[in-house]
């Protein structure tokens, strides 16, 4: 056998190992192709599955809500920037980190107070952890932010700093306590109020962001990976008349703590548009404290008592059984009619019609509508269903309560019933409800829906407007509105609620004095209430007044506890002219306009010049410039921190403007 040559030998090696090497490169590229396939054919969420989901995960983005305005454009709630820091100690260089740690702890010693030694400590173990994502503080504002941002170290940004920055949105009531009840929330969990009610348009839609895992709890967003820009709400005008809610508020807080009652409330309806112009609530937390925290108004079903008169009477007014030379014998003052004993507590003789309702006599109202109605009481029933008496009111605010009202079909009317609902019993209705049929009369028998939105508005642009919605075309006769205006102003001239006659406004209403909870043993409770319009010739607003369980010892008559708040409000709103007002809900502070976000800033141009804009809000700014006509291209949200063209420039009419904001 011959023997192998030592370079047939190497040969031969040389030779397998590059068949191996082929062998091996060929079953990688079989096992690539087969991967390329399996790929090809997954679903793609099981690849985010297998790749993604293990280190990043997808993250809600939120879009800043809407700002909400009161009509006349003052801001009610707004949605402001919060900035929260975290420092990545990863990518700060050690070199970078001790020559500058002195400065650092010197620069947050001055911006946050804490000792020097404090930081120094706090950041030494973190560099030595090594933590990615160390919350250092929460809850900036954009100054501090702006400060903090420029200290040493932090001010090499994200990659060479490791000053990440997280911006979220925090809503702020800029009123002091005006309205909280009322603006009410609606953080997700909890929703109330006139936030709740127009979320649907201040809400916006959230975005989408991926954020990566530092640790087995902590995630880090990445600001350049966005799935999904957010969209920010629109802005929302309501109907609430700043001014009229002050008068309001103060007018009901002084006769509150007077007669030590345990709440009140005020709603002011323009007539012709039916659009609510204050709605207060406040309720006593301690004594003589009172806060505006629960919807009474909307929310609380009452039995009303004698403002509830009117609705009665109206009806037989319009079918022609009563008018001007109507007269009732009440007697002296008492009257027992199906078993139940109906007191007037004052007066007695042969009252006109106007008397029944000036005197407040509820055995007068009952022996008119027994006498008209106790044969057929459908007939008078159905009145009140057109009126919308049955139905809860369609209204965007959440929690409104259904009325209720004892029909002939209910087990539980007997003879009597249609006497006790006559003057304000047997029947349950929220204010707003009663307030809504006022302003009906007031508006010569139009009832209209009250409405609590002026528009809605998105980048400057109006995307809706609110109109009069009709919801009783007539109530009733033109006689009879005119009869029952007349009646009404006849009780403010000469009637129950005479104290508060003033030759400088000729007002209407009708007071209402109603017990409750009147089963049960102990002391006697009320609620005093005053509902009319004013002035009573051409109305512009009509109010409606409560106050529950005033001290009976100081008085608890709808005429001396409710009346005088309506007067108060009607003198204010009518008589003074808007410059006084001012000054005097300036001087009472019950709008701190230091704790606005934003004044109602004015952008004026004056001989075409560019006016200085920076520093304020551009959710302010912003649409008056495009209202004047001029196109405005923006960045970012928040303060103005940059304009182009300059302040003083000359812009012409179709001029563009260019603003960056805070981010």
């Amino acid at each position: 056998m011959a023997v192998q040559s030592e370079f047939e030998v190497k040969r031969k090696n040389t030779l397998k190992w590059g068949y191996l090497f082929a062998g091996v490169a060929v079953l990688v590229f079989i096992a690539f192709l087969v991967r390329i396939f399996q790929l090809q054919n997954t679903n793609v969420e099981e690849i985010k599955n297998d790749y993604i989901n293990k280190n990043y995960r997808e993250a809600t983005l939120k879009a800043a809500r809407g700002n909400l305005y009161a009509s006349d454009g003052t801001i009610l709630a707004t949605t402001v920037m919060r900035y929260d820091v975290y420092l990545d100690f990863k990518t700060i260089k050690d070199t970078v980190y001790s020559n500058n740690i002195g400065p650092l702890t010197d620069s947050l010693n001055a911006l946050f107070g804490k000792p020097r030694a404090y930081y120094r400590q706090i950041l030494d173990q973190q560099k030595a952890k090594k933590n990615q994502y160390y919350r250092l503080v929460k809850g900036l504002d954009f100054d501090q932010y702006d400060r903090l941002r420029k200290f040493p170290i932090f001010k090499k940004g994200k990659h060479k700093g490791g000053f990440i920055v997280e911006r979220r949105y925090k809503r702020e009531l800029a009123t002091a306590e005006i309205g909280a009840g009322t603006i009410g929330m609606d953080n997700g969990e909890y929703k109330s109020g006139l936030e709740a009610a127009f979320s649907k348009y201040l809400s916006g839609t959230d975005g989408k962001r991926y954020e990566q895992r530092v640790n087995s709890s902590e995630w880090k967003p990445i600001d350049y990976w966005k799935v999904k820009e957010p969209v920010d709400g629109q802005d929302v005008y309501t109907t609430l008349d700043l001014r009229i809610q002050d008068i309001a508020n103060s007018a009901l807080e002084k006769q509150l703590i007077n007669f030590n009652a345990e709440h009140g409330s005020v709603v002011v309806i323009e007539v012709s548009t039916g659009k609510v112009r204050a709605m207060v609530n406040l309720k006593r937390t301690e004594p003589g404290v009172y806060v505006d925290a629960y919807n009474y108004i909307l929310k609380d079903g009452i039995e009303p008592g004698s403002t509830f008169k009117t609705v009665s009477l109206l009806a037989a007014m319009d079918d022609g059984f009563i008018d001007e030379n109507t007269t009732v014998n009440v007697g002296g003052g008492s009257w027992v009619y199906g078993g139940q004993r109906i007191n007037d507590g004052h007066g007695g003789g042969t009252y006109e019609i106007s008397d029944v309702l000036a005197k407040s006599s509820n055995v007068g109202t009952a022996k008119l509508i027994t006498k008209y109605y106790a044969e057929k009481p459908q007939i008078f029933i159905d009145h009140l269903k057109r009126w919308k008496m049955f139905d809860r009111m369609n209204l965007e605010l959440p929690g409104i309560t259904k009325p209720f009202i004892y029909t002939p079909e209910h087990k539980r009317w007997n003879a009597a019933t249609l006497a006790s609902i006559s003057y304000g019993y047997s029947t349950n209705f929220n204010l707003l409800q009663l307030a809504t049929f006022y302003n009906g009369i007031a508006n010569k028998g139009t009832m209209l829906k009250p409405l609590f939105i002026d528009k809605i508005m998105k980048d400057g642009k109006v995307t809706y407007e609110a109109k009069p919605e009709v919801m009783v075309k007539k109530m009733a006769s033109e006689n009879a509105i005119t009869m029952m205006t007349h009646a009404l102003t006849k009780a403010v001239e000469k009637g129950t609620a005479k104290s508060i006659f003033t030759p400088n406004l000729k007002m209407a209403g009708k007071t209402g004095t109603a017990r409750f909870e009147y089963w049960l043993p102990g002391p006697r409770k009320y609620r005093a209430s005053f509902a009319g319009f004013y002035p009573a010739d051409n109305p512009k607003y009509t109010c409606y007044v409560m106050v529950s369980e005033p001290d009976v010892s100081k008085g608890f008559y709808g005429g001396s506890v409710a009346a005088p708040v309506f007067k108060e409000i009607a003198g204010k709103t009518f008589l003074k002219t808007p410059q006084n007002i001012e000054k005097e809900i300036l001087v009472e502070r019950k709008v701190d306009l230091s704790k606005m976000i934003e004044p109602n800033v004015k952008v004026a141009i004056h001989n075409k010049q560019m006016p200085n804009v920076v520093g304020l809000i551009g959710k302010t700014v912003i649409p008056q410039l495009e209202n004047k006509g001029y196109r405005v291209s923006y960045k970012g949200v928040g303060r103005i921190i940059e304009q182009f063209p300059a302040m003083g420039t000359t812009i012409g009419d179709n001029q563009k403007i260019y603003l960056r904001l805070q981010n």
